[in-house]
């Protein structure tokens, strides 16, 4: 099925008034190919952070939805990010994750790029080129737009996309519960260990809106909450919290984004963590003096899961990581995962997180396992010539969203579901199908800026 038309993608594919989202969506390889045009070619991305390249001439080959693109400082420590093809023809110049290296040099024909990308050396120059090729029109491809917030690398293919900080709006804040120390400062966050890389026969719009907020599936995870694997060693700390706290729905539904929270009385007492491991337990505790020191209101803040769109989903706390649904196929998603702890964490912390976020998540932890299982099920069982007749029901909590929702003095952006009673909705989701459609269907990014305007909720 080719979408043409606004009509087709809004009025039969994306009915988000109603709540009906058409299978088609997910499984369609017309539609698939139009996404790569009309979504990954426009909308920002996440590439990578700053500590995966700490020093002149590190690279991380990264990708902007199928496009390779290598992530590296130059010489002189500035950062790029490269279409990873060469101009001669179109061999990936870099074939390794990551490393170090003064050059990029083509394994086809001998093309060599510096890290500013730059073309530098072409065999034969002098006598089959006879010093005729103007090197200086055939670097590397440079990524138009880029932007490091707060140590994660954001790019764009459009250059007409309006700055990062525009396209994230006021979901700013909540980005900042990942991105920010535990304790609430700027000291800022690093990856470690390598990135977590696998497939998921599944398309990657399933988990890019599981993680933007869907708090009903909680019956996947039953073995895992009974087994007790949480972040603490006692128990799952995550869950005490939750139990006196308001939960909430966070849509901005004129950018796609989106996340779930739990809202905790200003009264609240620091929670206990971490019992059985002493330094952990002062360590997390000082952050937590820290943070309510600082802002006694946004210490209340308790980040879930959250989806920036399109496909760049994080969990601000333990296990506190990014992942990127990186579409491989109409029915095939490679999922890419960091792991973030605090820069000025002492050693035995960083070491009793990465074991613990190693059984959490990625391919060998529980609970995604328990999500992968959804993803795969779901989609293949969407395929089918009967099945594909009947839409997806996104009804839930349907018409109850609250722009600017305010508690006891703590003002909050976004379209706020307050799902405390209700335990779950699904306008987070509706708020990510239409903004979906709204990229299928627009022309250009005076369009897409429709926040300008005046529309949508802030």
């Amino acid at each position: 099925m080719v979408v043409t038309s606004r009509d087709e993608v809004t009025g039969k594919l994306v009915d988000v008034d109603h709540g009906l989202i058409s299978r088609e969506v997910f499984v369609s390889g017309d539609i698939y190919q139009q996404e790569q045009e009309q979504v990954f070619a426009r909308a920002w991305l996440f590439i990578g952070h700053e500590a995966q390249i700490p020093k002149p001439g590190d690279y991380f080959v990264s990708s902007m939805g199928e496009e390779s693109v290598i992530l590296c400082r130059d010489r002189e420590s500035e950062v790029h990010a490269f279409l990873n093809s060469c101009m001669h023809r179109g061999m990936k110049v870099c074939r390794y994750d990551e490393g170090n290296t003064p050059v990029f040099t083509c394994p086809y024909h001998g093309w060599s790029f510096a890290t500013d990308g730059k073309l530098v050396g072409v065999p034969y120059f002098k006598d089959a080129y006879h010093q005729e090729l103007d090197k200086s029109k055939w670097g590397l491809i440079e990524v138009p737009q880029m932007y490091n917030y707060k140590g994660g690398i954001w790019a764009t293919w459009d250059k007409s996309a309006p700055p990062f900080l525009d396209y994230i709006g006021g979901f700013k804040l909540y980005l900042d519960l990942l991105m920010d120390s535990w304790d609430g400062s700027d000291s800022g966050t690093e990856v470690f260990g390598g990135v977590e890389k696998w497939l998921v026969p599944s398309n990657w719009k399933f988990p890019a809106e599981n993680f933007i907020g869907d708090r009903y599936h909680n019956i996947s995870h039953r073995s895992v909450d009974m087994v007790g694997i949480g972040p603490s060693g006692t128990g799952r700390r995550d869950t005490n919290e939750r139990a006196g706290s308001r939960l909430l729905d966070v849509s901005f539904p004129e950018r796609g984004h989106g996340t779930v929270m739990a809202l905790r009385p200003g009264d609240a007492a620091i929670p206990n963590a971490y019992q059985d491991l002493p330094i952990l337990a002062e360590y997390f505790r000082h952050c937590e003096e820290e943070k309510k020191r600082k802002d006694a209101q946004l210490w209340r803040l308790l980040g879930g899961p959250g989806t920036v769109f399109p496909n760049m989903s994080y969990l601000p706390r333990q296990p506190r990581s990014i992942a990127v649904w990186h579409p491989r196929g109409v029915n095939q998603t490679e999922v890419w995962r960091w792991f973030l702890v605090d820069t000025k964490a002492p050693q035995e912390v960083k070491d009793y997180l990465r074991h613990y976020y190693i059984r959490y998540s990625g391919p060998g932890g529980l609970t995604e396992q328990d999500d992968m299982e959804n993803w795969n099920y779901a989609h293949s069982a969407s395929r089918g010539v009967i099945a594909r007749r009947y839409a997806y029901n996104y009804e839930m909590g349907l018409g109850y969203g609250t722009p600017n929702y305010e508690n006891d003095g703590l003002k909050l952006p976004g379209l706020i579901l307050d799902s405390t009673e209700a335990k779950a909705a699904e306008q987070n989701q509706r708020g990510f199908y239409r903004r979906w459609a709204e990229f299928m269907d627009a022309e250009d990014w005076g369009i897409l800026a429709n926040w300008r305007n005046g529309s949508g909720h802030e």
